[in-house]
């Protein structure tokens, strides 16, 4: 949904519940588990060195259920109190070219392994992208390093994401730099 000015709290959380009857607007789904790309999907994989040691992966892992990568000024996580369950639905507030995009996901799987911590959620109907998108921290036992690996396969939905197609991958490039940033200051500061 692209809107003129920003909306409520009420109106987006009439945009969720609305959101939470359609379907997804991709096939097949969870294929981010394995870094797989349907045909016809542009794929970003990015990564950044957190830290290291154990005490770094479980903060690493505090952030993932904040939803401390959506920490940038020009993205709204709607909203941030949301539990990282498959299933649950969220949207995105985008604050772009003197506008405002409103799109909605949902949690298609969430991963909790002994080094490997994170979930993927995937776009609804009314999304202007169509894919999915992984976000997850690792921990290598044997080096002790910890990252954030964020890794999304997509398509234009929309007839205007379909438009400003070149804008859109711009504006996916600059959320993935923006997000490891939010990662690095979240492990640097003290949320919680």
């Amino acid at each position: 949904m692209f809107l003129l000015s920003k909306p409520q709290k009420e109106d987006i959380d009439s945009f969720i519940i609305c959101s939470s009857h359609l379907d997804f607007s991709y096939f097949p789904i969870s294929w981010s588990y394995r870094c797989i790309v349907p045909h016809g999907y542009k794929s970003d994989h990015n990564r950044i060195k957190l830290g290291e040691g154990n005490a770094v992966f479980e903060k690493a892992k505090d952030a993932v259920r904040a939803w401390k990568m959506f920490d940038m000024p020009w993205v709204g996580l709607c909203h941030p109190d949301t539990p990282i369950e498959t299933g649950k639905d969220v949207a995105i507030l985008i604050r772009h070219f003197g506008f405002y995009s409103l799109n909605a996901a949902r949690i298609v799987y969430v991963i909790d392994e002994p080094n490997r911590f994170g979930f993927a959620y995937g776009t609804l109907e009314d999304h202007g992208e169509s894919g999915e998108e992984r976000f997850s921290v690792e921990y290598d036992p044997e080096t002790g390093e910890v990252w954030y690996d964020l890794f999304a396969f997509s398509r234009p939905n929309l007839f205007l994401a379909k438009l400003g197609y070149p804008l859109t991958r711009m504006l996916q490039k600059r959320f993935a730099r923006d997000s490891k940033a939010a990662m690095v200051r979240a492990i640097k500061g003290d949320f919680r």
